[in-house]
């Protein structure tokens, strides 16, 4: 079975139907949902989602789009919830936008990995346009001690090693099965299948074959199908390895219990 290490089921085109959603993922080989949060919120409807779903566990953080609101009051909330999370994410850098500044983000950035570093969680990192910044911030702020998701990685091969030396996992999304794609497709191929994950991003990035309807964890199936005929192994393979690194960087286990 595979693990979805970024799904937003708290999304409004998903969470009206999140029992049929959940249910078709399990049909297509998907049973353990990771949920991250973007702005503050929207925790209470993460924290709500995974009352009495074991199969769903909540990670926490400010979106680098959202990160003008990482206030103190924020910050000491994301403290305490950080003791019943997975991780602390989504955060990172965003330089395709041009506000909130690259000044505020990176400021919302290294104070949420402090969090990450205090509780002994990893972090979810999203990352467009800015590896400089967010490898320095990554390397000044510790994150070795704790690792961490690339989450929908989009750099080259080179700097998903950078990111591996970190002791980061390198995030395989929907992206891959693109006809356009050309760095996924290398990272893909050339990073070992021990520092990858699987993501769908639902209810982004959808997969090639699905393109045009909402991204959902079902999916996640086209992309590990993709990854294994890039890797030329079987798709058991994938599933294998990809489902063991999730659980080893996040220490899931029922009742959102880590151990």
């Amino acid at each position: 079975m595979l693990i979805d290490t970024h799904c937003h089921l708290d999304d409004s085109s998903l969470r009206p139907r999140l029992e049929k959603v959940i249910a078709a993922a399990r049909d297509a080989g998907v049973d353990r949902f990771i949920v991250p949060g973007v702005a503050p919120e929207g925790w209470d409807g993460i924290a709500a989602l995974a009352v009495d779903r074991p199969t769903i566990f909540p990670a926490f953080g400010i979106h680098p789009m959202a990160s003008d609101r990482a206030d103190d009051r924020a910050l000491a909330r994301l403290a305490t919830l950080a003791r019943g999370a997975v991780a602390i994410g989504e955060i990172g850098l965003d330089y395709l936008v041009p506000s909130p500044s690259r000044a505020v983000q990176q400021v919302a950035f290294r104070e949420q990995l402090r969090i990450a570093v205090s509780a002994g969680i990893p972090a979810l990192i999203h990352c467009r346009k800015a590896f400089q910044d967010i490898l320095r911030i990554l390397r000044e702020e510790g994150v070795g001690r704790i690792g961490g998701i690339m989450h929908a990685f989009s750099g080259s091969v080179e700097t998903a090693r950078e990111c591996i030396g970190l002791g980061l996992l390198i995030s395989v999304s929907g992206t891959v099965t693109y006809h356009n794609a050309v760095r996924p497709v290398a990272v893909a191929r050339e990073i070992p299948m021990g520092s990858l994950v699987l993501e769908t991003d639902a209810p982004d990035m959808t997969p090639e074959p699905l393109r045009g309807t909402p991204n959902e964890p079902a999916f996640m199936i086209e992309t590990a199908r993709r990854l294994a005929e890039l890797k030329g192994v079987p798709l058991e393979e994938v599933a294998r390895e990809t489902t063991k690194n999730a659980h080893h960087l996040l220490r899931l286990r029922s009742g959102h219990e880590r151990g």
